[in-house]
């Protein structure tokens, strides 16, 4: 793996079927997959909250 890819991390993650309905629209509203809305929510939460890489 090269210097400028990052490695990828992946587990399970476990939610009701009323949370996954809402991701699911919601990542449909904004053209993205599960993973790429989840990946959002994540980092930007992390933004939010100043734990985000450094120089994001």
């Amino acid at each position: 793996m090269s210097k400028d890819k990052e490695a990828v991390k992946s587990f399970v993650l476990r939610v009701d079927q009323d949370t996954m309905d809402a991701l699911e629209r919601w990542a449909a509203d904004e053209f993205r997959s599960i993973n790429g809305q989840l990946q959002w929510i994540i980092n930007d939460a992390l933004r939010r909250a100043g734990r985000g890489k450094k120089g994001s």
